[in-house]
């Protein structure tokens, strides 16, 4: 049950992210790889619920992703506000 809830929350999620970019004009793919990133490692996390697995690989792949999201906030534009 929650991790159906968390899956559609993650879809809403991207399909926000999605009509934010295209409304605020932001085009590029470097912009919006700490989405991707984020994303992933969310994605990521839900996977041991879906596929009955965990392990230590699962955690390295997403801290790598979270620290990639995070060196790749420099290319995110500033708000004109």
């Amino acid at each position: 049950m929650l991790t159906s809830i968390s899956s559609i929350v993650l879809i809403a999620m991207v399909a926000y992210y999605i009509r934010k970019r295209k409304k605020a004009g932001i085009t590029g793919f470097k912009s919006s790889l700490t989405a991707i990133c984020l994303f992933l490692a969310a994605v990521i996390n839900l996977s041991p619920k879906w596929f009955e697995f965990i392990g230590s690989l699962l955690w390295t792949i997403s801290m790598l992703l979270i620290v990639l999201g995070t060196y790749f906030t420099k290319y995110i534009p500033n708000s004109e506000k």
